[in-house]
């Protein structure tokens, strides 16, 4: 059976059968049937933002770290020390400083992480054009076809690559690699941090018929809800369904579940998909009706869904607020701005706009925004609010402070609706 040593790169034919590398004794050995054939790969760093404040503060290394708001904000990610203590993103942080009362929290740098993603970005092009981000932090990499450019098969190229990101940057990723997206999504949560998983095609079946329909892409709690009132609780359950019933049963949702259940996945790596829209949402630990706190939580969501479109260079012409009750209950608002924007002030007026006149006090489990009808940024905030001649202003003093932030990290300049 093949073997390739994580450090230093060594591949052999026939796994040691020590379970060590014989070139520096390294225990760390990827042994699959299929690993030299392989080339659909999901990277994933690991608790990004917590790994790139730990590596610019030495003094965090070994401490609990949670990136995130005030004392009534919430968690954007932490490091595993701080998960190890129960502590998720998402969580509000007065729930996770009880969990984890040593843990120091940090103020999200975005300008940071922005750059470093960029830097990854650019050590992945290295390996090959396929390349399809999913955030600043993880992309989908297609391989196929490298080996004779590289010298080498997709897996030690990959190895080499999460090998340089923690020499180069300090940053450390896991590796999903299999033979399609989906699989190698999966791929890369099973053994975090610095993971490096397979999936191979003759496994496929073996490896899923045991495991939850949580596995799958889209099953959330309403839709796993659903599928237990038919009996489904595993992808073993779905295989004894026919296309034609699930179908039948959950429409849309029902033949893409008789797909991934057996493995099949037929979504290329896209490299120039287009981006419809740009959104972030927030799920709560406990419903909450709190009003300040809701309004803290949607300028938070404003400010980042508007950084991440100032990261790619896109404006949006609506604004879109998303609330899903206690009950499940989604409800969805969306409002058409007179041009195009990508300025937070702008977005969060619009979903507060929206929130109060959405015709329900919750409580909420979930809150989000999003921007979409996306236009380059050379249109954007053209034509300014007639309506309210201190929008130019409030435009210009955020330009200034992402100007700021640029230079003195994000937390230079904190509004004070954010450490609600």
């Amino acid at each position: 059976m093949p073997a390739l040593c994580r450090d230093c790169l060594t591949q052999f034919d026939t796994a040691p059968s020590q379970g060590r590398c014989l070139a520096c004794r390294s225990p760390r050995l990827l042994v699959h049937p299929e690993l030299f054939e392989l080339s659909i790969a999901h990277m994933d760093c690991d608790a990004f933002y917590a790994s790139v404040e730990k590596r610019d503060d030495p003094s965090l290394a070994n401490k609990a770290v949670i990136v995130g708001g005030g004392q009534r904000g919430v968690v954007s990610t932490c490091c595993y020390i701080a998960r190890i203590q129960g502590v998720r993103s998402a969580m509000p942080m007065f729930q996770a400083l009880k969990l984890c009362p040593d843990a120091v929290v940090v103020k999200p740098r975005m300008s940071a992480y922005v750059e470093v993603s960029r830097q990854i970005r650019a050590m992945m092009e290295e390996l090959t054009p396929a390349i399809e981000p999913l955030s600043l932090d993880e992309a989908f990499l297609d391989l196929t076809g490298t080996t004779r450019l590289h010298g080498a098969p997709p897996a030690v190229m990959l190895a080499r690559l999460t090998r340089r990101m923690e020499e180069e940057l300090g940053i450390t990723g896991s590796i999903g690699l299999s033979h399609n997206k989906f699989l190698a999504k999966i791929a890369s949560d099973l053994d975090k941090p610095r993971g490096f998983s397979t999936i191979g095609r003759a496994e496929t079946e073996a490896f899923l018929r045991p495991k939850s329909v949580r596995i799958i892409w889209g099953v959330g709690t309403a839709t796993q809800t659903a599928l237990e009132a038919a009996g489904i609780r595993t992808i073993a359950d779905l295989w004894r369904w026919d296309r034609a019933d699930l179908t039948a049963r959950f429409g849309h949702m029902g033949d893409r579940l008789w797909h991934l259940a057996r493995g099949l996945d037929t979504r290329r790596v896209n490299r120039d998909e287009r981006v419809k829209s740009i959104s972030k949402e927030t799920t709560f630990f406990e419903d909450t009706s709190d009003p300040n706190l809701l309004d803290g939580h949607l300028w938070r969501l404003a400010e980042q869904v508007a950084d991440r479109a100032k990261a790619k260079h896109l404006a949006g012409r609506t604004v879109t607020l998303k609330l899903k009750k206690g009950d499940f209950q989604t409800i969805t608002r969306r409002h058409a701005l007179s041009d195009p924007t990508q300025i937070a002030d702008r977005i969060y007026r619009a979903a507060r706009d929206l929130f109060d006149h959405a015709g329900s006090t919750g409580p909420f489990r979930l809150i989000g925004v999003g921007i979409s009808d996306l236009a380059p940024e050379a249109d954007a905030d053209r034509s300014g609010d007639l309506l309210d001649p201190n929008a130019a202003k409030r435009a210009a003093a955020e330009r200034a402070t992402d100007a700021i932030r640029a230079k003195f990290g994000h937390e230079a300049i904190v509004k004070g609706r954010a450490l609600r």
